[in-house]
């Protein structure tokens, strides 16, 4: 830069002595004050250094490596794996859920079935019938689930209780699996079945759905009418097994629990105190009463403690000395006095007495004792539990010393609770189940046959039974006796005589709760009298006590049913 002065006239030029820097060579001074600096503009561009220049190529040269490396592996390496991927990408599997199959009655009637699907879930519905008293023969059912993305973790039905579960497998049959094949925006292009379904087998059960209805509806309407907490019923055939009916109340609603959706009932269900879940013919267990006396009278026969002429008289108890205090006997009472009696009207009357004597003993009369009765007991099936899987459920008790000793710290065994277990008190606790089968021996002359929940049953159950290998005289007395306790005046069960229909049938009322306020009420037999087809027990579970009606009223309103709309059961 030059600076112009002037000097004696003369203009003077002077170099000025300082560095310019390289930035002010190429800064365009007309833009100096508006200059951007986010673009660069006003700074020096200086030159990349070799250092920099590898790194970068290094660096690209990586990435280049990495891409062909990663090119073999999806090409060459693992090409299959992901050759399959992409197909399955294109061709979704989709499950075609079997049928499951039909549950009929005897007479074709549905108890359960597949009703209309109506939304995408892609399988059945399961439908009950809408009649009150068959949750616990049929059960419910869980659906196929899937998780939040859709797919299906369970992918079969899942049986929940009665014939829903123990027969899931025959009812169940086997999905099947469809191809999709889809576009790249996901439409259906194709479709294709690889794998047709197999839907489940239809069953048949033995159950009269008719005849279901009207004992469950007999039993919850007394219950409710008079305070019984609960109640059960059933009916069999004595020479096939086939159970006519099977019931049990209070009990759950089957296409509630499976459905799902009603929270708070099923809540309900679950806090309900009278146990609205316990099948109360295989699982709940009864302190039985009266009922077990057929059973003493025939061991009493087969032992040759009594012969069934015998009279024993019944003023209205036995006393027995007590050791320890002359004055104060052990006074063992019968429900009233009963007069003489032999083996047919003591069956008949239900006189406590005389199986207290025939059980225990008294003064001349010798007694089973408690190992002969425990014995003949369990012959007829009581407190064991059924072979029979679907019926397999609580064994019960028989009490004996070793029982008493285990739950009474060691106590000794008396004469007094040999009474007691004789006419089916004390620590004695049986189900319906147990006590259908073993009346149902009695009509059948001596064969303990396995119930069946299926249409036919056995047609050899009293060949392939158990043989109780007992005299068949014993049996016909005890039958006689039974027939009379419905026909004679005196008869404890004669609210069940009918010009309708013949029938033999003994009543039991078990004492419950610590001052006696409750009973359980029941009633066992067969019919028809002369030629038996079926056995049945009905038991009215903790009632009042001094209520009238129980079992026979029951079977009363079930008889008159069936004469009505099931004549050929009777004839």
């Amino acid at each position: 830069m030059f600076k112009i002065g002037k000097r004696r006239g003369k203009i003077k030029y002077e170099r000025r002595e300082k560095d310019i820097d390289p930035d002010e060579i190429l800064l365009d001074s007309s833009n100096l004050p508006n200059f951007d600096v986010h673009q660069f503009e006003g700074r020096l561009e200086k030159p990349i250094s070799i250092r920099s220049i590898f790194i970068l190529g290094f660096v690209f040269l990586a990435i280049i490596s990495i891409f062909v490396c990663k090119i073999w592996i999806f090409q060459v390496k693992d090409a299959s794996i992901y050759t399959q991927k992409s197909e399955n990408n294109r061709l979704n599997h989709t499950l075609i859920f079997a049928k499951r199959g039909i549950i009929y009655d005897k007479n074709n009637i549905k108890l359960a079935w597949n009703g209309e699907n109506p939304d995408e879930n892609g399988f059945d519905f399961r439908k009950y019938i809408s009649l009150d008293g068959f949750a616990h023969v049929l059960g419910y059912v869980k659906y196929p689930a899937k998780d939040n993305s859709g797919f299906y973790y369970t992918e079969v039905y899942s049986g929940k209780d009665g014939v829903e579960k123990f027969f899931d497998s025959n009812l169940a049959g086997e999905n099947g699996l469809q191809l999709v094949e889809v576009n790249a925006l996901g439409s259906v292009q194709s479709e294709s079945v690889i794998r047709p379904p197999q839907d489940g087998q239809d069953i048949k059960l033995s159950i009269d759905s008719g005849l279901q209805a009207k004992i469950y509806s007999t039993i919850s309407g007394l219950a409710k009418q008079v305070g019984f907490t609960g109640g059960a019923g059933v009916i069999m055939d004595v020479k096939t097994g086939e159970v006519l009916s099977l019931t049990s109340y209070p009990e759950y609603n089957p296409q509630i629990l499976t459905d799902g959706s009603d929270t708070k009932t099923i809540q309900n269900y679950l806090t309900d105190k009278n146990k609205s879940f316990l099948d109360r013919v295989i699982d709940g267990l009864y302190t039985p009463g009266s009922i077990v006396k057929p059973y003493m009278a025939i061991a009493a026969q087969s032992e040759k403690v009594i012969d069934q002429y015998q009279n024993i008289l019944s003023t209205g108890s036995i006393s027995l000395p007590n050791p320890y205090d002359p004055n104060n006997p052990s006074v063992f009472k019968d429900w009233r006095a009963q007069g003489y009696v032999d083996m047919r009207k003591a069956l008949a009357v239900s006189s406590d007495v005389y199986f207290y004597e025939v059980g225990g003993g008294f003064q001349d009369q010798k007694g089973l004792g408690i190992a002969n009765i425990d014995k003949y007991m369990k012959m007829f099936g009581l407190g064991s539990p059924i072979t029979s899987p679907f019926f397999k459920g609580v064994a019960g008790t028989i009490p004996t010393p070793e029982w008493k000793a285990a739950n009474f710290n060691g106590e000794d065994w008396r004469i007094g609770d040999t009474y007691h277990t004789s006419i089916g008190q004390y620590g004695f606790q049986v189900s319906p189940i147990q006590m259908v089968r073993a009346v149902a021996s009695i009509a059948n002359s001596g064969t303990l046959i396995e119930p069946s929940i299926l249409l036919g049953g056995n047609p050899n159950a009293t060949k392939d039974g158990i043989n109780l290998n007992l005299d068949s005289k014993y049996f016909q007395v005890v039958r006689e006796g039974m027939h009379d306790g419905v026909t004679k005046d005196y008869g404890v069960a004669k609210g069940l005589n009918s010009t309708q229909y013949t029938i033999a049938a003994k009543t039991g009322t078990a004492e419950l709760g610590a001052y006696k306020q409750f009973v359980n009420s029941w009633i066992t037999g067969f019919f028809p009298y002369e030629n038996p087809k079926y056995a049945f027990a009905i038991l009215m579970e903790k009632g009042p006590v001094t209520n009238t009606m129980g079992g026979v009223y029951v079977m009363r309103q079930v008889m008159d049913w069936i004469a009505a709309n099931r004549p050929e059961y009777v004839k």
